[in-house]
């Protein structure tokens, strides 16, 4: 609801200041007298309550017509959001090796993926117009999400990624020519697939640069992310007596094939060795490629001050009805 004239409603604010002046005054007199003193009695005696209600009906006349100029109205506006024609795709490795405990989140050490899963959480926020899917591997592929602009939905399933959730390896080219696949057929003037890893292709029957070349075939860059500290992670494993260790372990990373896929692709590679380099990499990415979004607003609006010229008239015919039979 809305006023069309809303600085008008400024003079229901004199009401109160026109009621305090009209009781001192008091009301126009109805009948004359010779002499004041046939009516003394009557002065000291206090106003009537149907006389005050009549007064008060007046002022609430007077309110209902400063309302009805001031154009009260009720709408309807109804907003609609187009997508911006750019689809993302997300692959993020959950292989054993994301066990390593190389990042860090509020100063304290925690394992790859949880690093990854905040991250990529907030570069799903900053995309709200992108229909953005899901895809984690390892020894194979897994369609987490498909693409979708329910983010509320695709975080829920984000946040149920866990290490160990399909087959052990490392799988990057079977990674990208699922992602591929997932997004050739989308209608859309931008489509990107995100890898990130933290090892070697070892599984899956497709090597990387043959499904980068599909993937450049179809004009779809593929980005990719190299994930861990190098040289050596502090790995959690499990001695014979079932207790928790820390020990180091040696970190290797094919980047020379990731980065062959992303220029093939037209495309960057990053390499994240600390949570905030990986926070830095997102966020460029986000930049690059930027989105644009259309949004068409619709507005209907009733207007309402008929009905309150027609209740200021009923109470106005009852206040003069409520007069005349006051009158001998």
């Amino acid at each position: 609801m809305r006023f069309l004239y809303p600085h008008l409603l400024w003079l229901l604010m004199l009401l109160p200041l026109l009621a305090v002046l009209r009781g001192r005054m008091g009301a126009a007199p109805a009948l004359l007298f010779s002499s004041t003193s046939l009516v003394s009695s009557l002065a000291r005696g206090k106003k009537t309550r149907p006389a005050a209600l009549l007064s008060g009906m007046r002022l609430l006349v007077l309110a209902l017509i400063i309302l009805a100029a001031a154009r009260p109205q009720q709408g309807n506006t109804t907003t609609e959001v187009q997508a911006s024609g750019i689809d993302i795709l997300l692959a993020v490795d959950v292989s054993g090796s994301m066990e390593a405990m190389d990042f860090t989140l509020n100063n304290q050490p925690v394992n790859r993926l949880e690093v990854v899963k905040k991250v990529v959480d907030e570069f799903i926020s900053e995309r709200p117009n992108d229909r953005i899917g899901l895809v984690a591997f390892g020894g194979r592929p897994y369609l987490v999400c498909p693409l979708t602009l329910d983010h509320d939905w695709l975080r829920k399933r984000l946040e149920s990624l866990s290490i160990g959730m399909v087959e052990d390896g490392t799988a990057i080219g079977s990674a990208i020519g699922s992602g591929t696949n997932r997004l050739r057929d989308q209608d859309s003037k931008s489509r990107i697939l995100i890898l990130l890893t933290d090892g070697m292709n070892n599984s899956g029957r497709i090597p990387p640069l043959v499904a980068a070349e599909a993937a450049e075939t179809l004009n779809i860059k593929v980005y990719t992310i190299g994930a861990g500290t190098r040289g050596e992670a502090p790995m959690p494993v499990t001695d014979p007596f079932g207790r928790k260790q820390i020990r180091m372990a040696r970190v290797d990373i094919d980047e020379k094939t990731l980065t062959a896929v992303a220029e093939k692709t037209g495309a960057q590679y990053f390499r994240a060795t600390d949570t905030k380099s990986l926070t830095r990499i997102y966020d460029e990415i986000n930049r690059m490629e930027t989105t644009t979004r259309t949004i068409k607003k619709f507005e209907n609006y009733r207007e309402l001050f008929p009905y309150l010229v027609l209740a200021a008239l009923g109470l106005l015919a009852l206040e003069i009805g409520g007069r005349r039979r006051q009158l001998p």
